[in-house]
């Protein structure tokens, strides 16, 4: 993998309150693709990206650490900060701070799935999310690192 890389995260929250399932089977999925930095050291990958804040100057700095296929972690900091671990079958605490204040979050890790190649790097993840100890979302996330050299990026499909 080179340094430069694309990064295509996609997700999907479902919210766990009484909705009724023709709201729930609307939900539509939020993608962002941006370039990004990638470094392997000490047995583990690192990707590292900025994201804009809608109606802020300000960005947020991004930071992915996938562990073997076990774990992975994404860290944000700047206008926003929290510390996600992401570990099949285990629930994890973490504190989410926001410019109009903070709130636990517990990310309840069901599946975990972690794929990794010369050029690529595939990650699904499905989590429950509880907010300040209240069942808020079941969430899946899909993430796609590729060089940026790689001729076959497509943002289609």
């Amino acid at each position: 993998m080179t340094k430069d890389v694309f990064v295509s995260i996609s997700g999907m929250h479902e919210e766990i309150a009484e909705t009724p399932a023709v709201e729930r089977d609307e939900a539509e999925a939020i993608e962002v693709v941006t370039p990004g930095s990638y470094y392997f050291r000490n047995e583990k990958h690192y990707i590292v990206y900025d994201e804009a804040v809608e109606g802020s100057s300000e960005m947020i700095r991004n930071r992915i650490k996938i562990t073997g296929t076990g774990c992975v972690e994404i860290v944000k900091s700047g206008l926003s900060d929290s510390h996600m671990i992401f570990e099949k079958n285990k629930k994890n605490s973490t504190y989410y701070r926001t410019p109009y204040g903070q709130m636990l979050l517990d990310v309840n890790t069901r599946e975990l799935e972690i794929q990794v190649t010369e050029d690529e790097i595939d990650v699904r993840i499905e989590y429950e999310l509880d907010v300040n100890h209240e069942p808020m979302a079941d969430c899946r996330i899909k993430m796609n690192i590729m060089s940026r050299s790689n001729g076959s990026f497509s943002v289609l499909g």
